[in-house]
Formats: C-alpha cells, structure tokens, sequence
C-alpha cells in the first residue's frame, strides 16, 4: 500500500464495529487504512488529537434550507456551508424550495447550481421537489442528480412550491416507483388546522400557535402515506416529525415491513411547549415544538428506531420576518436556525439520557447517509469511504452566543444555553476545512449528484 497523505492518530475514534484507539489513514481524499494507535508515524501529515477529544464521521444533514437564489438574504450557500463545517458537518442536502426557482424543474436544480458553484465549504446535494403538474420534470431531475424528491400536504409558506393532495400523489407515485426515487413528506394536512377554534389567548401566546396546529394534522397526513406506502410501495420518508400520537401506527408500519422511515430534529427533543415565553418567535416551527410528555415519546421513540435520524431542518429566514418587535407566533415565518449545533445540542441532552458516541454517530451520519444513498461515502469511518471527520471534545462546554453563529443571521432559540461539546476541527475529503474557530481552505465543496 502506498503511503498517505494523512494521518490522524486518537484514543477515541467512532467506528463502525466499536470506538477504538488507533490512526485513520488518508490518501487521495479516501480512508484507505485503519492502523494501531501504537504504530509508527509515516512520512506525513499527523494529526496528534488529545485524550479528552473524539474523532467521529463528518455529519450529514439532510434537511437544509439554504434559500439561494432568489432569498439569499435569507441565507446562501457560503454562509449554510460555512456554519455547517463550524459544526462539524461535511454533508448537506439542500431543500427545494425557499429558492427562487424552486427546484421543481431541472431548469431550476441548474440555476441553483450555478448560484452555488465555488461557495460551498461543505459537500452538498440537492432534492428535487414534487408539486401539481410537474410530473414530467421528476425524470430530468433525477436524471440530473437530484437524491430524491419532496412535497408539502399543506401550504409550504411559499406560493412558488405548492402543496399536493392525496389526487395529485396518485399521479405521481408510479412516476417516483419508476424512477426507484425517494418521496419526503411535509406531513401535515390542512383540515385539522382549518377546524381548529379560534383562540382567544391572543397571537403573541406560545400555547395559542401550538393549538392552531394541533397533533391531528401530523397523524392524519402520516395515515395517508402510510397507505399510500402500501398501495403504491413507494419508499417514503416522513420528515422533521413531531406528534407522538402518530408513532404507534408508525412503529406498526415499519414492523410489517413498509418502506416507511422517519426523522426528528433537535428542537423537538430539546424544547418543551410549556418552557417557551410569550412573544419568543425564534421558537415557531412546523409542526410546532410540542410539550414535555410528547418530548419524552420522541426520544423513546428514537431509542427503538421507530425515528432514524435526527436532522436540523435548518429553515432561516431575514430578523424581520420574525417579527419579535411584534411577538407574533401566527404570523411570524416559522423556522428555526441550527446546522450548526446540531451536535452539541444532541450530545449536551444524549449524556444525560445516557446514550453513546456510536448512537450520535447513527442519528447523525450514519443514518441520515443511508438515506440518500450514500452509506458507502459517507457518515463513517470505514475504509473505502470519504475522509470526512469532526475533531470535538465533549466534556467542553460552552455558553451558545452571536459569537459562536456562522450562518446569516444571528437569531436562534438556541442563543444563551449552554452546551457540552465544542467542535475543534472538521476535515472533509482528507482537508482540514475548520481548525479552532478559523476557517482554513476556501471553498472546495462538491455537488454531490447521483
């Protein structure tokens, strides 16, 4: 075997079979050699971690809203890339909508390739989007590299990506089975929130938003694809899940076998309806942050992999949309900003459930990878596989401020928590692309087009 260009020796690396001891060797960008920590250095690069500090795979975050072109001041690739190599994460993939053009053609992916090329400090890929009347575009999207593609049930907040009914994916399930291509689903449905009462409590109450999207909306929209799911055989992946009373029937599924998977993310599992102050629109999500008891279902939920992976829904939008002048919860554009702490948050609340390095590494590269087919590149630490990796120290806490924020704006219900695990390093394809706060290649990301 010819010699490396790299290698990382530490006391902690997360593997596949087992955290071990040892040094990953890097050649061309690849893991090529997995070694004894005891072995002698050759004739490169060594990167010497500390004892106190974990080498894991490069995160993958599968759900992220980079909005460019169109509203990049809202975000763009520059900025979402940056954030996410701060945070330790390798692999993005972008949203379709949010964008303008969505990515609903593939004069639409081509426009937002164009916008992206030379800005990505990150790997990132692309989904394509499924909404009335584009059924034809859903092959020269795949064709062109998309990993899959997403509808909204409901009104997706933006009239360029309209939402789908149960006629319009009857149309294009047999297109998606033909193309063996990933549908990942907004599920939430309009009825119940269209029936839900007016509430008197006033617009800048927490409890007012979360009753106008009540838990009735995700259920019924996860029934539908469920027997979608076993009408057409689609795989089918519900995204950003919030309800607990739909995870028996969803634990039912995916024991008969249906192609059914599913994700949370961190503010589901971390924030609790009753803690969020009046007016604190930096919350507003959908679904919406459920209470404490639905919190804990998750999270058991996650336990037995009923939920797969845990992904940030990264959806930012400019201050003003926001509107915290006003603390309007109903009115307010409801996203929430966090590609980058996405793994302190979920390592900060895992060591005290007492869950492990390698469960992190399952919710947050390995699972998330195999998702968009690429377990054999990405999310973790394998030979043969992309030397992406995050250097962190978990035992390192740190309070989360606008200094700590790489991505476009500042504002994010994370802001003032302390956190455990500080992010050291992040090197993607064997480069080392975050050390210590400071950013050290310009932008060498790829489209990673299937």
């Amino acid at each position: 075997m010819s010699a490396p260009d790299l290698v990382i020796r530490g006391r902690t690396i997360v593997t596949p079979e087992g955290v071990l001891a040892g040094c990953i060797h890097v050649k061309d960008g690849l893991i090529v050699a997995l070694g004894s920590y005891d072995e002698q250095s050759p004739e490169c690069e060594v990167v010497e971690v500390g004892n106190e500090s974990v080498v894991m795979p490069g995160l993958v975050d599968t759900h992220v809203h980079v909005n460019e072109p169109g509203r990049t001041e809202w975000e763009g690739f520059s900025t979402a890339t940056r954030a996410a190599a701060a945070g330790g994460v390798t692999t993005i993939i972008d949203m379709p909508l949010n964008s303008i053009p969505p990515t609903t053609t593939a004069q639409g992916l081509a426009e937002k390739l164009e916008a992206a090329k030379s800005q990505c400090h990150v790997d990132v890929g692309f989904w394509g989007g499924v909404v009335p009347g584009n059924i034809r575009e859903l092959g020269p999207l795949k064709e062109a590299g998309v990993v899959g593609f997403k509808c909204f049930l409901i009104h997706s907040g933006v009239d360029e990506f309209p939402n789908v009914t149960e006629s319009d994916l009857r149309e294009a399930l047999p297109e998606l089975n033909r193309l063996n291509a990933l549908l990942i689903v907004h599920a939430e449905l309009p009825g119940p929130i269209e029936r839900s009462p007016r509430d008197e409590a006033g617009t800048t109450s927490y409890q007012s938003f979360l009753r106008s999207r009540p838990r009735a909306a995700e259920n019924e929209a996860v029934a539908l694809m469920l027997r979608l799911a076993k009408e057409f055989g689609t795989r089918i992946h519900i995204v950003h899940h919030s309800s607990a009373d739909a995870l028996p029937m969803l634990r039912e599924a995916k024991a008969a076998g249906l192609p059914i998977t599913v994700e949370t993310c961190p503010h589901y599992l971390v924030f609790a309806a009753e803690d969020i102050p009046e007016s604190a629109t930096e919350f507003k999500c959908c679904p919406p942050i459920r209470e404490r008891e639905n919190r804990e279902q998750l999270w058991k939920a996650l336990d037995e992999g009923v939920i797969d992976l845990v992904v940030s829904d990264h959806s930012p939008c400019s201050p003003e949309l926001k509107l915290r002048d006003r603390g309007d919860f109903l009115a307010a554009w409801g996203g929430i900003s966090s590609v980058e702490f996405r793994l302190p948050v979920m390592w900060t609340e895992s060591r005290q459930r007492g869950y492990s390095f390698q469960d992190l590494v399952r919710w947050l590269c390995a699972a998330p990878a195999a998702l968009v087919d690429l377990r054999d590149s990405k999310g973790r630490i394998t030979v043969g596989a992309d030397a992406d990796f995050v250097i962190w120290n978990p035992e390192k806490e740190f309070v989360l401020d606008s200094s700590h924020i790489h991505h476009r704006h500042k504002l994010t219900p994370y802001e003032g928590r302390i956190l455990f695990g500080t992010v050291e390093k992040t090197f993607l394809r064997g480069k080392k692309i975050y050390d210590e706060g400071e950013f050290t290649s310009a932008p060498e990301g790829h489209f990673l087009l299937r």
